[in-house]
């Protein structure tokens, strides 16, 4: 059931967390449970087969990207790797936000830091592996890296955890033991930030 409609108001939800602590699978569910708006990222890195232009993301070329920069087009922006820029486009957020409707992205704690700069009511929830051991384990098992990139990705992994708790941007740590349990918990916590009966 949901709350008197005129008391809705515009949630934008920050989902960060390492690769393989199951950050992708509970946004989808997350969205599904809570009918949310999903913010698809521009990037100006190549798309693959798989995937849909405006879909996944907004593919853009190195100096569409840097037109939006310089427009204030984005709510954040980064350059991974030295190599490939991703960033949110502001125009579909604000839009969503301004009707009243949840928003939710899925960045990285980079980009979750400028968020809480340029929208300091967004809410940001971190997910979190039970253990360092456990993470190392989920991305073997993902059997998509070598060893010496798992490692790499390992190494990351840390060092974003270690950033999200040092930055005090995040308003809820959500530890991804039992996937069920985590995907209740954000939507629990989204409800109450919503004003979501």
């Amino acid at each position: 059931m949901t709350s008197d409609p005129s008391n809705l108001r515009g949630v934008l939800t920050v989902i960060s967390g390492p690769s393989g602590v199951g950050k992708t699978t509970i946004v989808k569910a997350v969205k599904e449970r809570l009918n949310v708006i999903f913010s698809v990222s521009a990037t100006t890195r190549p798309k693959t087969d798989q995937e849909t232009d405006g879909e996944d993301y907004h593919f853009l070329s190195d100096e569409a990207f840097e037109s939006m920069i310089a427009s204030d087009g984005f709510l954040e922006h980064a350059c991974v790797f030295h190599k490939h820029s991703y960033g949110t486009p502001r125009e579909p957020v604000e839009a969503a936000l301004a009707e009243g409707k949840l928003v939710i992205l899925e960045i990285d704690v980079q980009g979750g830091m400028q968020i809480r700069q340029s929208m300091p009511d967004a809410l940001l929830i971190f997910i979190k592996p039970p253990s360092e051991e456990v993470l190392l384990t989920r991305l073997r098992g993902r059997g998509r890296d070598d060893e010496q990139a798992i490692q790499c990705r390992y190494a990351e992994a840390r060092s974003e955890i270690e950033n999200a708790e040092s930055s005090r941007a995040y308003d809820a740590f959500v530890i991804n033991d039992d996937l069920e349990t985590a995907i209740e918990e954000i939507c629990d916590i989204i409800r109450h930030r919503g004003n979501i009966g």
